[in-house]
């Protein structure tokens, strides 16, 4: 695994190296966006996160306020229809000669849609009065109810009921509702005698049920109900609570005080809200789940994500087109660069972009004329130093071989061969008008072999015929170009150096013809030939050669076509010995109305 992080890190790496600018600017600058952008996304959604949890826990706060003050006015009402019943009734009325049951009828019609039950009882548990159900049930003791209980162990307080079934009366249609009963003590008074009795108002349940409900229905998360010491009075899942089915963290919450917490139930985490209930000591508790808050979180989510994908993407775009407005002139200032590379002068240098782009793009402007002029300079130089070069090779041949000739002519007076010494000085005079060719250093073929016969034919006078001389060349190539007096060293060398042993049976051959779209001309003879050691020599190092005749080796011929055709031609050699050796001469082939005029 490591060795393939490693390998995929060197391959960033290379890629990063041979990137183009462009894609260097654009690549680095969305890393940064996206970095930047991911960052602020990060902040962002957890600002919002936190934002929205404070909402939620702020709505959850104050629809526990609100239901609060909505329960407080509920039990308000139900406690001063307790005490006007108290105060305005009970008080005033001797039980003796007067009945509560038309005063209590009174309080019930103006309060029906909240009651179900006003009644009130003696010391003994006998009913005084009671609305609208004034029947109680038979053999039933009200002194074991658990709301009488309290109203006499407490006789200072008013007394609140979980809810129950209100099933004190004799309901003629057998319909018996849910209530939470409020009791307190009252004093009753019997013909003067002033005792003990207990006031009994059942709540109808339902309005409870329906203002929770109500705020369920439109809240995330439930709220629920319970009395001090945590027995529910209304939750959305009371039912199954109480079929054991659900659970609720009820009596951990009575413990709570009124304020926010966190709280992990059944292995989730919730947000509680907790308000207690003035007069009655019930506690409201609004719940919200995380999951339920990472429902609302969603959309925030998904804004965000939707917001930082369009920044990345805007930024990318942005990117590009700013990193080719960068990179583009650059890229094209290197293209001319490359251009320059390639040898090339004639271009027209790339001089936009931005201010530091023209400049450098004026600058190598400027640079390529100062090239250009140096390389005009360099070229003129060289072209006079191989013209030098050359024509100091040429004058090398003229003088030597005409001290051989006229040495040979005076040989020839001085032995009466008057006839060969006409012969010879005719074919000298031939000679040198082409050898000297007007000046010129290129001549075509033709003459040059025209030239070599010229030579060959003195020669043979010299040497009274001890070899034969023999040429033949393509007619195509005639009319091709050539450094004048390449052949005449080649036969001059092969004379001296072949035929020197050779007695009348020597022979030596011009060969002219095309290969492979170059010119070739074999000078052949049957001579002593050389071995490898000399032949090695002759075109590196003419010094260690022993020279005979007019001294000019191989290696003036072989310097000459190089220096004006190029370093692929020139000469080669093959010898062996007592076989004779072949030098060939290798041209390009050029026709002569290629070829520039050469004074």
């Amino acid at each position: 695994m490591e060795t393939k992080i490693k390998k995929y890190w060197e391959f960033v790496k290379f890629r990063f190296r041979t990137a183009s600018i462009q894609a260097l600017i654009a690549v680095s600058f969305t890393i940064m966006a996206v970095i930047s952008m991911g960052f602020a996304g990060i902040l962002l959604y957890g600002r919002f996160s936190s934002s929205t949890e404070e909402l939620i826990l702020k709505n959850s706060e104050q629809l526990v306020n609100q239901i609060s003050l909505n329960l407080e006015n509920y039990v308000r009402g139900m406690m001063r229809i307790s005490d006007s019943m108290y105060y305005g009734v009970i008080k005033n009325v001797d039980l003796e000669s007067d009945n509560l049951n038309q005063e209590l009828n009174l309080l019930y019609e103006a309060n029906k849609d909240d009651l179900v039950n006003i009644a009130c009882f003696d010391d003994s548990g006998n009913l005084v009065g009671a609305v609208p159900v004034a029947t109680m049930k038979k053999n039933l003791d009200i002194t074991t109810q658990e709301w009488y209980k309290k109203a006499n162990n407490k006789i200072e307080n008013l007394h609140f009921s979980t809810p129950h079934v209100q099933n004190l009366f004799e309901e003629s249609t057998y319909r018996y509702y849910w209530v939470v009963s409020m009791s307190r003590i009252v004093e009753l008074t019997r013909g003067g005698d002033i005792g003990r009795g207990i006031l009994l108002v059942d709540m109808n349940y339902s309005s409870i049920e329906q203002l929770f409900t109500k705020v369920n229905a439109k809240n995330a998360g439930y709220v629920y109900l319970i009395d001090r010491n945590g027995e529910i009075i209304y939750h959305p899942r009371q039912k199954a609570i109480y079929s054991k089915l659900d659970k609720e963290n009820n009596i951990a919450a009575a413990l709570y005080e009124d304020g926010n917490y966190k709280e992990i139930f059944e292995g989730e985490e919730r947000s509680v809200s907790v308000k207690t209930l003035g007069y009655t000591g019930w506690k409201i508790v609004s719940v919200v789940t995380t999951d339920e808050f990472y429902l609302d979180l969603t959309q925030i989510r998904f804004f965000v994500i939707v917001i930082v994908v369009f920044a990345i993407l805007l930024m990318s775009a942005m990117n590009m087109i700013i990193s080719s407005r960068i990179s583009t002139p650059i890229q094209k200032l290197e293209k001319s660069v490359k251009v320059l590379e390639s040898g090339s002068l004639n271009l027209e240098i790339y001089e936009g972009g931005s201010k530091e782009i023209r400049h450098l793009g004026r600058t190598i402007k400027g640079m390529v004329i100062q090239m250009r002029e140096l390389m005009d300079d360099i070229v003129l130089e060289q072209e006079e130093k191989r013209k030098s070069e050359l024509d100091a090779l040429q004058s090398q041949i003229n003088p030597h071989f005409l001290y051989n000739t006229l040495d040979s002519i005076v040989w020839m007076i001085e032995s009466e061969q008057y006839k060969e010494a006409i012969s010879m000085v005719t074919a000298l005079s031939r000679l040198f008008r082409i050898s000297l060719n007007k000046g010129k250093t290129i001549i075509s073929i033709a003459d040059e072999l025209t030239h070599a016969r010229n030579y060959m034919n003195i020669q043979k006078v010299r040497y009274k015929n001890r070899f034969e001389f023999k040429t033949h060349a393509d007619p195509e190539i005639y009319n091709c170009s050539t450094i004048k007096l390449i052949i005449q060293p080649i036969l001059e060398n092969a004379i001296y150096y072949g035929m020197e042993y050779m007695d009348g049976d020597g022979i030596i051959e011009v060969k002219g013809y095309e290969k492979d779209g170059d010119i070739y001309i074999d000078v052949t003879d049957n001579g002593l030939g050389m071995s490898k050691e000399v032949v090695d020599y002759l075109l590196t190092d003419n010094g260690r050669v022993h020279k005979k005749g007019s001294g000019v080796g191989l290696l003036n011929v072989h310097q000459r076509i190089r220096l004006y055709f190029g370093e692929p031609y020139g000469l080669s050699i093959e010898s062996e010995p007592d076989e004779g050796t072949t030098v060939t001469i290798h041209l390009p082939k050029k026709s002569m109305q290629e070829e520039p005029v050469h004074d």
